[in-house]
This record gives structure tokens, C-alpha cells and sequence, in this order.
């Protein structure tokens, strides 16, 4: 973008367990250097691959990991704080001030719709992450139970009568049937074979 003077910015998004790895870092200091557009995202999700942040990192405040680059915490539970935010590191970032380090604090429920009392299950970062090691079913529904993204945009929609509580159902339904014709038609398709 730079090199095309185009006004616009990478977001260069990555999780909280890849924050310890090198290359960010290099990145970082590659991006500030030449005054990069970049926004660096760090989903902040509170778990790497099994581990709690707290157990893997001695700064857990990923927004301030870029010492020499600003950085900015956002809910990102909070899809409205998420637009705002990110139309700033836009913004800061395609002014040439250079890149902007942007920490998302959102939660991985990882549970599946499928088996397990109550229908739900636990599910970890991958197939080999099972997400029943370090962290409990109790904790998981706590945090959908309280701060689940789509509920709490739901009802500031309503708080606010934005729209009615019928209107959210149609939308649902439209949307329900959307995917559900989307995943027929995926299904549909032939197996493709993939050499390497």
C-alpha cells in the first residue's frame, strides 16, 4: 500500500500464544522502521494452545508489546467498539504515523452444538486440544452467558429500537436459511483430490 500510495493499511491479525514468537517482534520493528500501514491485531482470547496466557506470557497486556509502536485494547466481544477501533488504526495508520499494535480481549468457547450433557461439549484450540485441561465447562458458559458477542449486540439493537424483538427473529431465520442453502450447495460439489 505504501509503495502504491494507496490510502489504505494491513491488518496483520495473529493469536495470543503466536505474541511470544519472533516474528512478531520483527515484524514490529520492520513495520515501525519504515513507517508501515500495518495494524497488528492480536486476538487476545485468553488461551494459546492449551495454556493460559498467564502461564505462557510475562506481559499479557499485548497492546503495550510494541514498545515503540502505539497500541490500543478493544472489546472485542463488542462488535460496535470493534468498528470504531479499527477505523482508527485505519485512520492512524494511512496518515503516515506508521503502525498501530491493536489488542481484541475475546473469549474461544470452543464448544461444539454436538453431544456431551446439555448438548454441548468442550472443545480445545485443534482436534489435538480437547479444552477440558485448563479451563471449565462453568467458565466457558459463564463467559457465553455474559458477555457473548452476538447477545449484547442483540439487546443494544433493542435497548436502543433499533429494531423490534419480531424483526431479530426474521433476520435469524433469513440468516439460518442462508447458511443452511449455502452448506446444501457445498455439499453438492465433488470431493476434490489434492496432490502434493
Amino acid at each position: 500500500m505504501k509503495y502504491l500510495k494507496k490510502p489504505a493499511c494491513c491488518f496483520a491479525l495473529y493469536g495470543d500464544g503466536a505474541a511470544n514468537q519472533g516474528q512478531v517482534f520483527e515484524a514490529f520493528n520492520m513495520a515501525a522502521l519504515w513507517k508501515l500501514p500495518v495494524v497488528f491485531g492480536c486476538e487476545n482470547n485468553k488461551y494459546g494452545m492449551g495454556t493460559a496466557a498467564s502461564r505462557s506470557s510475562a506481559l499479557t497486556e499485548y497492546h503495550q508489546r510494541g514498545q515503540y509502536i502505539p497500541g490500543i485494547k478493544v472489546n472485542g466481544m463488542d462488535v460496535l467498539a470493534v468498528a470504531q477501533a479499527s477505523k482508527f488504526a485505519r485512520d492512524h495508520t494511512t496518515s503516515g504515523k506508521g503502525p498501530l499494535v491493536m489488542e481484541f480481549v475475546t473469549y474461544r468457547y470452543g464448544m461444539s452444538p454436538f453431544g456431551g450433557p446439555g448438548g454441548l461439549m468442550i472443545g480445545g484450540h485443534s482436534m489435538s486440544d480437547p479444552g477440558t485441561t485448563y479451563r471449565t465447562r462453568e467458565e466457558i458458559q459463564n463467559m457465553r452467558s455474559s458477555n457473548d458477542a452476538i447477545q449484547g449486540l442483540k439487546s443494544k439493537l433493542l435497548e436502543w429500537g433499533v429494531v423490534s424483538e419480531n424483526e431479530l427473529k426474521e433476520i435469524d431465520k433469513i440468516a439460518r436459511k442462508k447458511v443452511d442453502d449455502e452448506v446444501a450447495e457445498a455439499e453438492k460439489s465433488p470431493e476434490r483430490t489434492v496432490l502434493f
